[in-house]
């Protein structure tokens, strides 16, 4: 681990004022943080000068060598849910929130001891993203998302320059299997113009959201091979349930037997069938009956109520201030999930993979991964999915291993790597530090791990 005091920080930190554009954006005081030798950023880009449309991000400089090493941008997704809230303080970043709130834990595990780390709180009404614009809200959409990330990209690299022409990657998880392809497409299409162009060079995905149809058949199956429903109500929804159709639940049947399904979700963690639930204080049990909260939450050693700790820490005058979004007297309501924005999402797009095929056509890397005890996104669904793509198996279903344990299992195609992570839920990193750290090296590199029991 790489420690320095704070007062060595701040120096270092007022070292670099003025200098470029995201100076003012440095993190120096965030409550509870352990000292590091690398530096973080926090604050705002208006991505809509006309409307107030402004996008929350955090980023994390490499902890060694940043100016050798590629940029990553991740997100979450929802529809509605922060990257920050996640991936960055509870997955992949390099500080963890730590029980009730009460300050920050090291992550020996961050993905950016591989990578600058670049987390965004998309769309607008996401954690700390606002607009000022009532109107905004009625049109958020999957298109609407993409095209906000985009600006953003191009404005976060006005403050940061050194990285214009850096590699660059995308990665995230559950919804974001469809924004991070759709807003991949967007920069593929868009570097036509030399002028726009970025260095995208493949993109990451993790138990995402990817054919609506073939991810509900997976959902199903893997409901029933893992004892969730019946024999009986696993045949009514095959027999009655088109996924197919605009409105499968039209059908009487199919809607009152997925509906006994998600009633027996509901009495455990669909997100990680094996592991406890929080349960709530009297005050938080209306909240937390929202499916938002059922979303994942494990640390090592395991503690289903994670969200509550970021919810509290997040809500901090102190923190806010450290992390520029407000002057720490008034408070701006941060939630990790916006189920407003989950229930009004518009322009939803069925599915992302005629983008594979676009994107494997371009010669990006395409990497794609799933925890085997996810019921909401599960591998069930993504090998329905993939395997409706039709792409030629290059390399046949096999363990891939950490540490000379078996890590999961893979199948590569022609264009696209897929694999499991043993044990692991919807968010892969959360079960799985070490594991996930040394996969997405891999990934960088270009190289998977070991095949065998070295």
């Amino acid at each position: 681990m790489i420690f320095e005091s704070v007062a060595d920080a701040r120096h270092r930190s007022n070292e670099k004022k003025n200098s470029f554009g995201g100076a003012k954006d440095v993190v120096t005081e965030l409550p509870g943080q352990p000292s590091v030798k690398f530096e973080h950023y926090a604050g705002y880009v208006t991505v809509n000068e006309t409307n107030g449309r402004a996008l929350f991000y955090w980023f994390f400089e490499a902890k060694t060598h940043p100016n050798e090493k590629p940029l990553v941008l991740w997100l979450n997704g929802g529809p509605g849910c922060s990257s920050v809230g996640y991936g960055a303080t509870q997955e992949i970043g390099p500080f963890l929130v730590d029980i009730d709130g009460r300050g920050l834990t090291f992550n020996p595990y961050s993905w950016n001891k591989e990578a600058n780390l670049l987390f965004l709180e998309s769309p607008i009404g996401v954690g700390y993203s606002y607009s000022n614009t009532s109107g905004d809200y009625d049109i958020l959409g999957d298109d609407f998302a993409a095209n906000d990330a985009y600006v953003f990209l191009h404005k976060w690299f006005l403050k940061f320059p050194s990285y214009r022409k850096r590699k660059f990657y995308i990665a995230g998880e559950s919804y974001a299997g469809k924004y991070v392809p759709e807003l991949a497409e967007l920069i593929h299409d868009k570097n036509r113009d030399p002028s726009f162009f970025i260095d995208l060079k493949g993109i990451l995905l993790g138990n995402p959201e990817t054919h609506d149809a073939e991810d509900w058949k997976g959902i199903v199956d893997y409901a029933w091979s893992h004892a969730v429903v019946s024999d009986e109500t696993h045949k009514t929804i095959k027999e009655s349930c088109d996924f197919y159709s605009e409105n499968p639940w039209s059908n009487k049947d199919c809607d009152q037997a997925v509906t006994e399904m998600d009633r027996n979700y509901d009495e455990i963690d669909k997100y990680s069938l094996y592991t406890s639930v929080c349960i709530p204080s009297n005050e938080e049990k209306k909240t937390l009956r929202s499916s938002f909260n059922k979303m994942p939450k494990v640390i090592s050693g395991y503690d289903p109520c994670l969200d509550n700790y970021a919810r509290s820490y997040y809500n901090r005058h102190d923190v806010q201030k450290a992390l520029h979004v407000g002057d720490g007297t008034s408070l701006t309501n941060w939630t990790i999930c916006n189920t407003t924005i989950y229930y009004s999402w518009t322009g939803r797009r069925v599915s992302v993979l005629p983008i594979y095929k676009k994107l494997i056509g371009a010669g990006l890397r395409i990497w794609v991964y799933s925890g085997d005890t996810d019921g909401r996104v599960p591998f069930m669904s993504t090998i329905y999915s993939l395997k409706s793509l039709g792409l030629p198996i290059t390399r046949a279903w096999r363990p891939w291993y950490h540490h000379k344990q078996v890590g999961g299992w893979l199948q590569e195609y022609e264009g696209l790597t897929f694999a499991t992570f043993r044990g692991a839920g919807h968010a892969v990193p959360l079960f799985k530090r070490s594991e996930s750290l040394a996969f997405f090296a891999s990934f960088l590199g270009g190289e998977f791990l070991p095949f065998q029991r070295t």
